[in-house]
């Protein structure tokens, strides 16, 4: 299922998350996919940077969608994080990121992959939803407004 309320457990949803620099962002998602994935955290960073070099997954107005496929996974994972501060991330509209959802799926996932990053990027490209997040003063908060939105246009 691609709904994202089956994506997000509350424990990989974080705010006020500390990052210098796209690689240091890129290695804290890294570690919080391996908790959820049981996979190590170098595997999964290395494939998040394999990706960064097809383009960026910056996909603007300060948010990312960092993704990769894992091969010994059976269900697709998210995590949800608010920067203290924005970091460069190379997004296609040059602006500095500080909401980023990994997204890691299985090998074989193709068409279910697309359609949840699909939904990722529909989801954040409110400004209403973004501005909200950015506001959120708990992880809490902030997997309540993710939620609630997918909820509200499933109403």
């Amino acid at each position: 299922m691609s709904d994202i309320s089956n994506l997000l457990a509350s424990d990989r949803v974080l705010v006020n998350v500390r990052a210098n620099c796209k690689r240091e962002a890129l290695s804290f998602l890294a570690a919080k996919g391996a908790e959820a994935s049981g996979q190590s955290a170098e595997n999964i960073l290395a494939i998040l940077q394999e990706r960064e070099k097809l383009g960026s997954t910056g996909v603007g107005e300060g948010f990312a969608i960092p993704h990769g496929k894992l091969a010994d996974i059976t269900d697709m994972i998210g995590v949800l994080v608010h920067l203290e501060e924005a970091v460069d991330f190379d997004a296609v509209d040059d602006q500095p990121v500080d909401l980023m959802f990994l997204l890691l799926a299985p090998e074989d996932a193709s068409a279910l992959h697309l359609k949840t990053l699909s939904k990722v990027a529909r989801l954040m490209r409110s400004e209403e939803v973004r501005a909200a997040m950015r506001g959120a003063k708990s992880a809490e908060a902030l997997y309540a407004i993710a939620i609630a939105r997918e909820k509200s246009r499933a109403a």
